[in-house]
């Protein structure tokens, strides 16, 4: 298997495939197209998220940082569980493809 073949057409909607899952850990493939967050959203999640750019381009903005994070292939961000987040770009003209990783973060 190969996450860069045989890319779903996310032309109208962004795609997402679970790819694994046990408890407390789930891995998915993301593609996009030309998808961002709905004006005004901000993502808040239970889980703390690991997240890599294999292809494509995005631009990520964080609820307490002023300027957006560019992002090309290679570039990662680690995310905080409930670190408001929202998607401001991705390249319309080619597909985005992002791999994911949530988890739940350990209490002390």
């Amino acid at each position: 298997m190969n996450l860069l073949r045989d890319l779903p057409n996310a032309r109208a909607a962004e795609i997402t495939e679970a790819l694994a899952a046990t408890p407390g850990l789930r891995i998915e493939r993301i593609v996009s197209l030309g998808q961002t967050s709905p004006p005004g959203f901000w993502y808040d999640q239970d889980e703390a998220e690991w997240v890599v750019l294999l292809a494509g381009a995005a631009r990520l903005r964080f609820a307490d940082e002023t300027e957006p994070r560019h992002l090309g292939p290679g570039d990662w961000v680690e995310i905080a569980a409930h670190r408001g987040h929202r998607v401001d770009w991705t390249d319309p003209d080619q597909p985005t493809v992002w791999l994911a990783v949530f988890y739940r973060e350990e209490r002390e």
